[in-house]
């Protein structure tokens, strides 16, 4: 008799930090009551604890998956979704039809208007534990199940200058460089001085070796995010990300066609269909899957959809426990379209010392786990950190 889904759990795990994702809070930013500050820059919300949802699926013969997804804000409202619609569903499921099973947690409430957000965050933590699974009863790697390994060393850069002003963020990019690394994203929404002041003076600092990135934080119109690609080229950056707000299709379609410097998008996208919608609007140079939102089963198909329009793939990292970067780097292995993948350097450490497992990050590239599945599980330190939520 084939192995079948037993139970799915949840737990929010919160660790504290000092100093808040992306910098210090800038003047007229305060922490509310529930912990949660939010970005002059962009208007974005953002926790100033590190926070995700971890996922354990376990199967009636006792083998255990984990998967972990968004938890940065209201991750209750994920975690209900899992246990009172997804887990239901997927109990008594063989867990070898993950891909059968993301498309019918997907369809369970796609006519309501959930196609994303909160219900997709939910479905990706179920799937990234249901891979894991798979890959643990072969006893093989997450890679090795879905394909050959063509990035041995999946290839990395720098993501974010949190320091308070422009002189102390050069110098921590400086910093940097002078240990070897190469590649810089900086983030739109704290470039407090000015975002061609803030590239002007990195690349005056740095010099024609580094590579510059620029995280627009969805800020403008078509017409500003173009404007300022031309005033950013004499500085050769590498890209602009997510230059205009995630609704403007249009907007996006066009400066993918007009920019004069190459455009990246993406990590607020869940599924292949939005990806499909957004390239037919027209040509990005990168797409930025975030397997936080994804999961496994939509990370693959929104790669294989980008390959198919000569579109890179250069995956998003966020504020995590480490499982769903792990996954992403298991995935991001098999890809013969990737470019780099976002290393975020201020969570990268804090993560590792949550896990069982390994993976590292040396050379401006990822080393990547190993062992069977996702090779790494949560440790003793995680659930110093973790609440159960039933």
């Amino acid at each position: 008799m084939s192995r079948r889904i037993a139970a799915v759990d949840t737990f929010i795990v919160t660790v504290p930090r000092d100093t808040p994702y992306l910098g210090p809070l800038a003047p007229g930013e305060s922490v509310n009551a529930r912990g949660y500050v939010v970005r002059r820059g962009n208007g974005a919300i953002y926790p100033t604890q590190d926070r995700s949802i971890v996922v354990r699926v376990a199967t009636d013969d006792g083998l255990i998956g984990w998967g972990e997804t968004y938890g940065i804000c209201a991750p209750r409202a994920t975690c209900e979704i899992i246990n009172d619609l997804l887990a239901p569903i997927v109990i008594g499921a063989n867990p070898d039809d993950v891909e059968e099973i993301w498309d019918q947690l997907y369809g369970l409430m796609r006519v309501r208007g959930c196609v994303g957000g909160f219900h997709v965050d939910a479905i990706a933590g179920v799937d990234i534990a249901l891979w894991d699974l798979r890959a643990r009863a072969a006893d093989v790697p997450l890679r090795d199940l879905i394909g050959a390994t063509v990035n041995a060393r999946p290839p990395g850069y720098v993501s974010g200058l949190p320091a308070a002003t422009l002189q102390e963020r050069v110098a921590l990019a400086v910093a940097m460089f002078r240990q070897g690394h190469r590649s810089f994203k900086i983030a739109a929404v704290v470039s407090r001085e000015g975002i061609v002041e803030e590239v002007a003076a990195l690349r005056g600092a740095l010099g024609d070796q580094a590579e510059l990135l620029i995280d627009l934080h969805w800020k403008f119109s078509a017409d500003e995010a173009l404007s300022l690609a031309l005033a950013l080229a004499p500085h050769r950056p590498g890209f602009i990300e997510a230059p205009v707000k995630p609704e403007d299709l249009a907007g996006l379609g066009r400066v993918g066609r007009e920019s004069v410097v190459a455009v990246a998008a993406g990590e607020e996208w869940y599924t292949a269909y939005e990806v499909g919608n957004r390239l037919a609007a027209g040509p990005l140079a990168f797409v930025q899957p975030e397997m936080g939102h994804t999961g496994i089963t939509q990370f693959r198909r929104i790669a294989a959809l980008a390959a198919s329009h000569g579109t890179r793939i250069a995956p998003h990292a966020t504020i995590g426990a480490g499982i769903f970067l792990a996954a992403s780097l298991q995935v991001s292995a098999t890809l013969p379209n990737l470019w780099k993948h976002e290393w975020q350097h201020t969570i990268f450490a804090r993560s590792l010392a949550l896990l069982e497992g390994g993976m590292g990050y040396d050379a401006n590239a990822y080393i990547l786990p190993e062992g069977p599945g996702l090779g790494v599980a949560p440790g003793e330190a995680l659930w110093r950190y973790a609440e159960r939520i039933e």
